[in-house]
């Protein structure tokens, strides 16, 4: 019997108790897990799922042998990660966050380096790479840079080296974060053929919810504890019956409807799909006792029950656990005037952009790009990676010079004089730009004074952010031992310190779990509401459903703009007849 087929017959993980204590020697010591239990078998698919600091990664480098437990026991093909790791280490494939590729080297370069280092023969090596390259589409890009490609195809090579030589248990640490809809399908396809083919075991973790439906098995973990484990259906139970779809009226925003729900105190969860909200109600909720009551009665749009989904029953679950989505006040809103105030009228477009043109030396990286964002719009710039969005974002903040064409942004011509509209514009980038060993309050007060703000002013605004945002408890915490979550407000505070009238914002919620990308997306409504315009870059397509106006772009070019109604009516068919914006985003990319 192979090696191959006795793993088959049992467990190819298996964790008894473990414990994880970082810091224990200190005064306030991090619980990164805490008696955890888990199985990975072969052939199978096993999600880990869980907000910021629930001790995922933690998990994975116990399995992959790059941490050692203070308590409890892993093993792997039975062997102990601790005292056998030797015997473990070449039969699995670890991929973390930040895959080790060589940006000098091309790609070819790359799958040859890593079948250096896992002794790869050289007799099976050409068939391996066709078939590699075959899988992740990247055979037409062999002799480019890997520094030069798309943060898809990055990932997809950097799975691709992890699988030169086949492993039988592979380990994946969010593989498809930042990654655009299309590539993260073909990373799952990936996976999923060599399970089939290969037998072999996967533990993965993933920032993406509907990703957990995909698995054979899924663990939910919160603070180092492992709160349920079971096949995604096996959680529906839990919210059936508390699961209704409810449209805004003819003269309701889904935005403003959005809104209202989240600050009733018998919701559980509420998202934005295909242009109504999805609202999970809880389980003592008048709303679903009376099916015609007073509670109902209350809101005026189509209500209809739906089936839940495992998303559903996440949330819930998290909200029993103490991680509750925070549900930010409308009422008593100041409605600022922002633009109104600096010369901006009412009707006039805060951005205007027409025939914007890029090119660096021969290459087009962005080509007759034009559209318009209206005052205290959310606007949606969307695309497949290297599609040029973030070339074009880049434009609109002044950080790189167009080529050709024209672009106005809160009423300055951005080709000409950009530093006339930078004092009236925010900017948080995907890779957060605070200083790590600075606290939050001097991250705060530097931002501030670089913005301008002085004495009376700096200090009103410092504690504003620090209130709206819900740091004061942490002002004095320096900011790389925040938990990613916290990262994310300290970003948008600085952001938004000196009442910029336009909020440019990178993919701000890439890597941010599911709650936090929630409690994003209720602040960027309350700045919307409160009037200020907002451009933001995405690869979350259930995110575009909170956008005004969306623009997707491919190879530099306009693929579609409009509505989100709009853009899902490109995916309308007789089988579909309520599409996403993921499933048109997949068709128009397809096309």
């Amino acid at each position: 019997m192979s090696v191959r087929e006795k793993a088959a017959t049992k467990a190819l993980l298996e964790a008894n108790d473990l414990q994880v204590v970082f810091k224990p020697q200190s005064k306030h010591p991090i619980v990164a897990l805490h008696g955890l239990n888990l199985s990975v078998a072969s052939g199978s698919v096993t999600g880990l799922v869980g907000p910021d600091g629930a001790g995922k990664t933690t998990c994975l480098r116990l399995a992959a042998g790059l941490l050692v437990p203070q308590a409890g026991a892993i093993t792997v093909f039975g062997h102990d990660v601790v005292r056998e790791a030797e015997k473990i280490r070449p039969r699995i494939g670890y991929m973390p966050q930040q895959f080790g590729l060589y940006e000098d080297l091309s790609v070819q370069e790359n799958l040859d380096l890593y079948a250096d280092l896992h002794d790869v023969p050289m007799a099976g090596r050409d068939d391996q790479f066709a078939r590699l390259l075959e899988m992740t589409d990247l055979g037409k890009f062999t002799a480019r840079r890997s520094g030069q490609l798309s943060g898809g195809m990055k990932q997809k090579l950097g799975l691709a080296c992890c699988l030169v030589k086949i492993p039988e248990l592979l380990i994946l640490d969010e593989p498809t974060v930042g990654v655009d809809p299309v590539s993260r399908r073909d990373i799952w396809r990936i996976v999923y053929q060599l399970v089939q083919e290969e037998g072999l075991g996967v533990l993965v973790s993933t920032a993406y919810l509907d990703e957990a439906e995909r698995c054979n098995n899924v663990v939910v973990m919160h603070n180092g504890v492992k709160l349920a484990e079971g096949t995604p259906a096996s959680f529906y139970e839990r919210v059936q019956g508390r699961v209704y779809t409810i449209s805004p009226t003819p003269n309701q925003s889904v935005r403003h409807l959005h809104g209202e729900i989240l600050q009733r105190s018998d919701i559980v969860d509420a998202s934005i799909q295909s242009g109504t909200v999805r609202a999970v109600f809880s389980s003592d909720s008048g709303f679903v006792e009376e099916t015609g009551g007073k509670e109902r009665r209350e809101l005026e749009g189509a209500v209809t029950p739906v089936a839940p989904r495992f998303e559903d029953a996440f949330v819930d679950m998290l909200q029993q656990d103490g991680a509750a989505v925070e549900k930010l006040s409308l009422d008593g809103m100041q409605r600022t005037q922002h633009g109104v105030e600096q010369g901006i009228e009412e009707r006039q477009a805060a951005i205007d952009v027409s025939g914007l043109l890029k090119t660096f030396g021969a290459f087009t990286a962005v080509h007759d790009i034009s559209f318009s964002v209206q005052r205290g719009e959310i606007f949606g710039l969307l695309g497949a990676n290297g599609a040029g969005k973030t070339t074009t974002f880049r434009m609109l903040c002044g950080l790189l010079k167009a080529s050709g064409g024209s672009i106005h942004v809160a009423g300055n011509n951005m080709r000409k004089a950009p530093s006339k509209a930078r004092s009236r514009i925010g900017y948080m980038a995907q890779k957060f730009s605070l200083y790590q060993q600075f606290t939050v309050s001097q991250n705060l007060r530097f931002y501030g004074k670089a913005y301008g703000l002085k004495r009376d002013a700096l200090t009103r605004r410092l504690d504003w952010a620090l209130t709206e945002f819900d740091m004061e408890d942490r002002k004095d915490v320096v900011t790389q031992s925040l938990p990613a979550g916290f990262k994310q407000r300290l970003a948008m505070a600085a952001a938004m310190l000196h009442e910029p009238e336009i909020l440019f914002l990178d993919e701000p919620t890439s890597g941010a779990d599911p709650l936090a990308r929630r409690e994003f997306w209720a602040r960027i409504n309350k700045f919307s509401q409160e009037g200020v315009t907002v451009v933001v870059t995405t690869h979350f397509m259930e995110e575009a459903e909170y956008c005004d106006h969306l623009l997707i772009m491919a190879q530099g070019q306009q693929l579609a703009a409009g509505t989100p109604a709009q853009i899902r009516q490109h995916a309308v068919t007789e089988a579909k007849p309520n599409p996403t914006i993921e499933d048109a985003f997949i068709m128009l990319a397809d096309g």
